[in-house]
């Protein structure tokens, strides 16, 4: 990537701090009841593991599994592949380079708060020939058939891909049953929102930076889909903003385990239930960095809104429903180029109460 150029240089309130806070106390979960014949029928012990996974969420918005069920082999396979990928030719790696009309392929330049990233990524979808709306416009009808591209080399890749895409999706599911019986709602619940999801992965490669303390690897952000499931190897760079008190706090890896992320739609679901975690990704001068999040999301035609059995008259609705693949396709518009407006965020359509009577702060209309 060169030298640092202005672009990266994130401004001096948002830079990441010299000395690092350990993260103490993130939940970690033992998900081998899910795995195990003998166990998995047992109530308690389902409602002991249903409730330390709604503690999580309710007072993080993320934490650790173990134990989860998908082979480790999987997930070296593909680090081992993608960063024989990412050691290719700049010019070799952009001949499947994505862009504003195929969001999918090899990708260097993008943008985080209208901030550019010290980062490169391969972006493809979990389900190939996923169709989703073709501009956030909501008069443009037109949708748009989303194909992964491949790169000739390394020729595993696309293997180790397809396969790790598959296992950690059946894992998805597994979390996101535990996260709906957590609210009090039927295993099941969300289930019908993924039929034809649109959940993609990315392989993430942060390369050393000669000013770490002046850049990020991916700027401060909320995940705006269901649930996050992020891989990583044994570098550390992952910081997350501490509920209790703001403070930025490193996530150390645990071998094995996989970090799980609330995202926006389970936030906006559970009507402020669960809140999404704030996240960031710094870098360092010695040692490069991979990582892989699967981002478990739903039909691009789900309109999402609170669980009408999470609302009532002494709690209702905090936010006004929107369509989720026109919410998506908006917000990649900025990951292209820096815009001079914010990024649609979910706050945009947060209503707020003054006694008997509400304000809807909504700017946007995604119906």
């Amino acid at each position: 990537m060169g030298e640092i150029d202005p672009a990266f240089i994130q401004a001096i309130e948002h830079r990441p701090k010299q000395t690092i806070v350990e993260a103490g106390g993130i939940p970690l979960i033992d998900l081998s009841l899910l795995n195990d014949p003998d166990t998995s029928d047992d109530p308690r012990a389902l409602a002991g593991l249903v409730a330390q996974i709604g503690d999580a969420c309710k007072n993080w918005g993320f934490f650790q599994v173990i134990n989860h069920g998908v082979s480790p082999g999987l997930l070296r396979g593909l680090l081992t592949a993608g960063k024989n990928f990412f050691d290719l030719p700049l010019e070799e790696k952009r001949k499947v380079r994505r862009d504003e009309e195929n969001p999918l392929g090899y990708y260097d330049t993008e943008h985080t708060k209208n901030v550019r990233d010290w980062k490169e990524v391969f972006d493809f979808m979990a389900d190939n020939g996923t169709v989703k709306p073709a501009s956030y416009e909501p008069a443009d009808q037109e949708h748009q058939k989303l194909i992964n591209q491949w790169p000739e080399y390394p020729p595993q890749l696309r293997e180790a891909c397809e396969e790790y895409g598959r296992n950690v999706e059946k894992l998805s599911y597994k979390l996101l049953e535990l996260i709906s019986m957590s609210l009090g709602l039927p295993a099941k619940r969300f289930n019908g929102f993924f039929k034809e999801q649109i959940s993609s992965i990315r392989l993430n490669h942060y390369p050393p930076c000669p000013t770490p303390e002046l850049a990020l690897g991916v700027g401060r952000h909320k995940d705006p889909g269901a649930l996050t499931v992020l891989a990583q190897d044994d570098v550390s760079g992952l910081e997350v903003k501490r509920k209790a008190d703001g403070e930025w706090i490193r996530v150390k890896p645990i071998p094995d385990s996989y970090i799980i992320n609330v995202g926006d739609i389970v936030q906006v679901w559970s009507n402020d239930n669960y809140e999404s975690a704030e996240h960031r990704v710094v870098v360092n001068s010695e040692r490069e960095r991979f990582s892989i999040p699967f981002f478990f999301n739903p039909s691009y035609y789900t309109i999402v809104k609170p669980i009408e059995e999470l609302i009532n008259d002494e709690n209702p609705a905090k936010y006004k429903e929107y369509n989720w693949g026109m919410f998506l396709s908006m917000r990649k518009n900025g990951n292209f180029k820096k815009l001079e407006v914010e990024n649609l965020q979910i706050h945009h359509f947060k209503i707020t109460y003054y006694g008997r009577f509400h304000l809807k702060y909504c700017t946007y209309n995604m119906m």
